[in-house]
């Protein structure tokens, strides 16, 4: 059964709302099966304009740029896994429980649908991993930031960092922790499949099964420390 989720998004990230119409919907469903097959670097909206049988102008009619359709697409993604964890955490008590239940969802360590909205989300996930950090990692991020972009990753992070509070309450750093366990997992991933000796994956156990690991021995040892 095929299920739909809507976030509210930065209006600064569009022009148009793309979740107000079918071309919209398409030219966000099509970016994340193009970014997934050529990647962010390749990616042009020219080549997206192809894929749904449509003009560069419609798509400049939605987004400024790609950087802001690829900050987009993050969003919704941040925003869902925010979602998911706050569903799933409804009927668990214990924090250090809630916390294990969050590093298996950032991790897709968990039982899941497929897709979401028509978004596959095994390509979304690989987007997250391989090109999520081109969304900040640029040169005019402090222009950027002020538009509050990032929201959906700022609130999913506090969320994670309250989880941490719950666990040890003078602990320092939370919300530090909390960005560093989403980074983490995504660059671990990505090490373990394309660069693992940048890794301890060394018996080349499932990536997913050895991000997980390593996320919960970082996290548990790290909050715990007095």
């Amino acid at each position: 059964m095929e299920i739909s989720l809507k976030f509210k998004l930065n209006d600064h990230l569009y022009i148009r709302d793309p979740d107000d119409s079918k071309v919209g919907k398409a030219i966000i469903t099509k970016s994340i099966d193009l970014i997934y097959e050529i990647g962010f670097e390749h990616f042009t909206f020219k080549k997206l304009a192809q894929k749904i049988d449509s003009t560069e102008p419609t798509i400049y009619r939605y987004f400024s740029s790609k950087h802001k359709l690829l900050t987009y697409i993050l969003s919704w993604y941040w925003s869902y896994i925010e979602y998911v964890s706050k569903l799933r955490l409804i009927q668990v008590k214990d924090p250090s429980e809630k916390l294990r239940l969050v590093l298996d969802i950032i991790t897709h360590n968990i039982e899941r649908q497929s897709h979401i909205n028509n978004y596959d989300l095994d390509y979304l996930y690989y987007i997250v991993i391989s090109e999520s950090s081109k969304s900040y990692l640029v040169k005019d991020v402090d222009e950027i930031n002020k538009e509050m972009v990032f929201s959906s990753l700022k609130s999913l992070c506090l969320f994670i960092s309250e989880i941490i509070l719950e666990i040890n309450p003078t602990f320092q750093y939370p919300r530090s922790l909390a960005s560093t366990l989403l980074e983490t997992a995504h660059d671990q991933q990505f090490f373990s499949e394309h660069l693992p000796k940048l890794t301890d994956n060394s018996s080349r156990q499932e990536h997913k099964i050895y991000v997980i690991n390593y996320l919960n021995r970082l996290a548990f040892s790290v909050i715990k420390t007095p």
